[in-house]
């Protein structure tokens, strides 16, 4: 009985073992507390993280992702209250993380991209091709407020599904980086939803609008 318990205990170290080197490297488990990423992204959804992209990958025009909000922009967020468990199950990986200081949007603009709102049909324009948005909220506008700015180089810029509710890159286009999010601050890109099992599918991202976007 004895080795049968020890037997136990080391498959279950070697399997949180696991779960942390794969939480840490390669993939990670989130929780959507906003309607910012509607319709895309439903409220507590469930998505797993690449997190080679962008150390290995490269981030491009389309991806969804999640940053980590390091200069305190976006605002707190909807915590979600965890018990001692729960922060351990996270901690291995094995339940998604559900800090506010994580943020889930769109990258619209990769380095020395010009974005600009609007032209006559009501469509953003990156570096001077207007771009079709099919993910946009529906009867959501790309922007109800004109911007125009150049996105630094090594940075992404980024924008919500749901344009009428999200708190983006267009709320800081007057800082000195005009809204734009340093790479070093990309978490991953959105893979996958897995749960609910209702809205299993793909991360979102969606690379096709922006193919015909010129170099900038």
């Amino acid at each position: 009985m004895a080795a049968f318990l020890i037997e136990i205990a080391t498959i279950l170290v070697f399997a949180l073992v696991i779960s942390f080197v794969v939480k840490t490297f390669l993939f990670r488990a989130f929780y959507i507390p906003s309607e910012s990423m509607e319709p895309t992204l439903q409220v507590d959804d469930r998505i797993i993280v690449n997190l080679l992209a962008p150390q290995v990958m490269d981030v491009e025009r389309g991806d969804v992702v999640v940053f980590e909000d390091t200069r305190q922009w976006w605002g707190a967020g909807t915590q979600v209250e965890t018990n001692a468990f729960q922060d351990t199950m996270i901690f291995f990986g094995l339940m998604p993380d559900t800090s506010s200081h994580y943020v889930v949007k769109r990258v619209v603009g990769v380095g020395g991209d010009e974005v600009e709102c609007c032209d006559d049909q009501g469509r953003i324009l990156v570096n001077g091709e207007p771009i079709e948005e099919p993910y946009i909220f529906p009867g959501d506008v790309p922007s109800e407020g004109e911007f125009a700015v150049t996105v630094p180089e090594d940075n992404v810029w980024l924008l919500g599904d749901h344009r009428g509710n999200s708190a983006d890159s267009r709320s800081h286009v007057d800082e000195p980086d005009m809204g734009a999010v340093p790479l070093d601050d990309v978490i991953g890109r959105s893979s996958a939803v897995i749960w609910p099992l209702e809205n299993f599918g793909d991360g979102g991202t969606e690379r096709d609008p922006f193919e015909s976007v010129p170099a900038p």
